[in-house]
């Protein structure tokens, strides 16, 4: 299932303070981009996130899903806390690298 419009803003609103925030439609979700980096996927009104070994401590004991069939698990963020959102996201965000650029 799609997310709404209203998530995808709420999730760009929150996450606007780190820099600059916009998402793209792919394959039925949304990918989240911070400062032209792929750091969430959002589907079925969820925030979906890596499961890096940089966010265990902070993450432990948060939910976890696969954001579509064939995923690996990611950690689910709760959008009721904007501050440990940007803090997650911004230590994720740290840790993934930049798109490969492509190939003419």
């Amino acid at each position: 299932m799609a997310c709404s419009t209203e998530f995808i803003e709420s999730v760009c609103n929150i996450l606007a303070p780190l820099g600059e925030v916009r998402s793209r439609k792919m394959m039925g979700d949304n990918l989240i981009y911070l400062n032209e980096k792929c750091v969430a996927t959002a589907c079925d009104n969820l925030l979906y996130i890596k499961k890096l070994p940089v966010l265990e401590d902070k993450m432990s004991g948060c939910e976890t899903g696969k954001p579509y069939d064939g995923a690996k698990d990611h950690y689910i963020l709760d959008l009721n806390n904007p501050s440990f959102v940007r803090t997650v996201i911004s230590n994720l965000w740290d840790e993934l690298p930049f798109p490969k650029p492509k190939k003419k």
